[in-house]
């Protein structure tokens, strides 16, 4: 294991990182001539994600033959992970955390069982925990794009949701139109990434399908069905924490409680 640590293939491997990092620096100096001041979130960003990579390759290359359950633990912890990370920048909502968990883990959980149920899974963990990080991951871009977008359209029309109220409406009709916005928004990266499937991208997963010798065919078939399966998990996360965050929005006595 030490002698993999310092082989030839990962000191390339890191000084190709350190010219990515240093190339990502530069851009983000260059956002400062629009007043994006992200420099420290980015730098940090970029220190976690590459620690956090290599941990995982490492892990991945100890666990590689691990069975199902241990695979299982792996995607349950990323799914506690991913609710940390989408509910991280709404720290004025106490309830973020609990419903960024409950969502992802219905959207990811739900894709992930099907696709073992359909064959399009099994328990290698070679296979299930990248392509479950995949969904997973996406689940919880979808639950922070809905949160947030439900969230802004709520609050900036505060005015007539209580309108509408004062007029008799329920609290679920009073902001359908923004859970309908929410939902959406949280789908409209997905169904662009759908739609540009083989034409505009062409995705790592098939790539490493066709070296690793199997036909260019079911390669691009397999593709579309994981792909399809980001998008079911999206929309499962995204209506998911939409209808939580409505029923949070609102007190007891049908009220609006969310505010800037």
């Amino acid at each position: 294991m030490l002698t993999d640590l310092f082989s030839h293939q990962v000191l390339i491997g890191l000084a190709q990182a350190a010219a990515a990092v240093l190339l990502s620096l530069g851009t983000v100096a260059l956002c400062r001539y629009f007043d994006v001041k992200v420099a420290r979130e980015t730098a940090v960003s970029l220190v976690r994600g590459l620690i956090q990579m290599s941990l995982v390759g490492v892990l991945l290359g100890v666990l590689l033959k691990g069975n199902l359950l241990i695979g299982a633990v792996i995607l349950m912890g990323m799914i506690v992970a991913a609710a940390v990370t989408a509910s991280r920048r709404f720290k004025e909502l106490p309830y973020a955390f609990e419903i960024a968990l409950y969502s992802i883990g219905a959207g990811g959980g739900a894709t992930i069982l099907f696709m073992l149920l359909i064959k399009a899974l099994d328990a290698n963990i070679g296979v299930l925990v990248p392509v479950g990080s995949m969904i997973i991951a996406n689940c919880m871009n979808a639950c922070a794009q809905a949160m947030e977008r439900f969230k802004a359209d709520v609050v900036s029309h505060a005015g007539q949701v209580e309108a509408a109220l004062c007029l008799g409406a329920t609290p679920a009709v009073s902001v359908s139109p923004y859970v309908q916005t929410a939902v959406y928004a949280s789908l409209l990266p997905r169904l662009d990434m759908l739609k540009s499937l083989g034409l505009v991208w062409i995705p790592g997963v098939m790539a490493g399908m066709m070296v690793s010798g199997a036909s260019p065919l079911y390669a691009g078939v397999y593709q579309f069905v994981i792909v399809a399966m980001i998008l079911v998990a999206s929309a499962i996360s995204g209506m998911g924490v939409t209808a939580l965050m409505q029923r949070r929005a609102f007190s007891l006595a049908g009220q609006l409680v969310l505010r800037s």
